[in-house]
């Protein structure tokens, strides 16, 4: 199957959070914005289902992208408020800080 550069992920949100976590998604700092573009993240989305939510970016070069998000100020700021609201790691220096999903189809 050819690569279709997307990445996906889920987390569960703690639900005493979940109002919270929202908000700071629906407003997010333009920095983070900005550090998420720099790093070569595109077409970021998040779906969300009651307290579980879905991440899904492209990106060329992902080992690339966590490393820069992992080492910026804007992103170590905002990740130690969000990393505090999910269920799980939130460590961007851990090996697998994130449980990507299989790609098991692609429809170019």
């Amino acid at each position: 199957m050819e690569n279709s550069n997307k990445f996906a992920w889920t987390w569960k949100i703690k639900e005493e959070l979940l109002e919270e976590y929202i908000a700071m998604h629906l407003a997010p700092w333009p920095e983070i914005m900005e550090e998420h573009t720099r790093a070569g993240f595109r077409n970021y989305s998040i779906f969300q289902n009651g307290n579980q939510f879905f991440y899904c970016f492209e990106c060329d070069d992902v080992e690339k992208a966590f490393s820069i998000i992992a080492e910026s100020e804007p992103c170590n700021r905002w990740n130690a408020i969000t990393s505090q609201m999910v269920e799980g790691s939130f460590d961007f220096k851990e090996a697998e800080p994130i449980k990507p999903l299989r790609e098991v189809f692609y429809l170019k």
